[in-house]
């Protein structure tokens, strides 16, 4: 009678074991439950991007952190994947000269990157989708994604490209206002951030420096410089934040949440960027046996 009983408590232990949701914050797994995610999650994982950099006089320097994390966890919530922790080994170069900004070397972040997708690939994440959160990423992200295709790799990346819907952003002026420049801390990512981390936007601080287009460099056309950005922002801050509220910043994040669950369940199922690459990686080894 005794083995009877614990036989039935084994299996109802069990069973609420099972039962329990699965954790899709990386960080929170056990090493059992990292198996079980890599079946649940079709080897899938998203990267979140972000950066310390300074955001205007009244936002923290974690901004993108915050952002692109809030992104994947809210998207992972409704379709199941594996989200990395905070990841900031990005580019930002042009904010070396303001408080609190972590500037790695070129070398190192393209190094750290690419040992981080080896290393997910490594534990069968095979689908690997980066949601990046800081502006100062596209042209590395861009260059880093074309160069995957310089060696054979265990893993196909992709890269969350959100699409602005012009109605969400007019629901969202009209509870705050119209931020004609809205480049870096404006009324859009300040309304973001109220929703996330309330307690960590200081919205009387907004007005303490200009967020205004400098145009340090208007004496020049059709030339690209690596100045560029300072000569514009100087403070690290492009627009204006002080109308910023909540209630805007859960429209936009909201629109950008939708897009990004769509995108997890198109990954799961894609077999083509797989296949292609496959094929590529082959005639790229046998460039003379190619069909011409």
């Amino acid at each position: 009678m005794k083995k009877l009983r614990f036989f039935f408590l084994c299996l109802f232990v069990s069973g609420l074991v099972s039962a329990q949701e699965l954790p899709f914050r990386m960080e929170e797994l056990t090493a059992p439950d990292y198996v079980r995610a890599v079946e649940k999650s079709s080897k899938t994982c998203i990267l979140p991007l972000g950066v310390f950099e300074k955001h205007g006089p009244h936002l923290p320097l974690g901004t993108d952190l915050y952002t692109a994390r809030e992104y994947a966890l809210r998207a992972a919530e409704k379709e199941y994947t594996v989200v990395f922790p905070w990841y900031y080994f990005s580019q930002i170069n042009e904010a070396r000269h303001q408080p609190g900004t972590i500037a790695y070397s070129p070398e190192l972040i393209w190094k750290v990157l690419q040992e981080t997708l080896d290393e997910l690939a490594r534990k069968k994440k095979k689908k690997i989708i980066i949601v990046n959160g800081h502006g100062g990423n596209s042209a590395f992200l861009n260059y880093f994604g074309m160069a995957q295709l310089s060696k054979r790799r265990a893993y196909s990346l992709y890269w969350f490209q959100p699409q602005t819907d012009p109605e969400v952003v007019k629901k969202a002026e009209e509870l705050t206002m119209h931020d004609k420049l809205d480049a870096h801390a404006g009324n859009k990512e300040s309304s973001v951030m109220k929703a996330i981390v309330p307690n960590r936007v200081f919205l009387d601080r907004a007005g303490w420096q200009s967020g205004a287009d400098q145009e340090r460099l208007k004496n020049l056309s059709n030339v690209y410089t690596g100045i560029w950005w300072y000569a514009k922002y100087p403070n690290h801050y492009g627009g204006d934040g002080t109308k910023a509220n909540a209630e805007a910043g859960e429209l936009l994040i909201n629109s950008t949440v939708s897009q990004l669950i769509k995108l997890i369940q198109a990954v799961k199922k894609d077999e083509v960027t797989p296949a292609l690459q496959k094929q590529f990686y082959d005639e790229s080894e046998n460039p003379l046996k190619t069909k011409q």
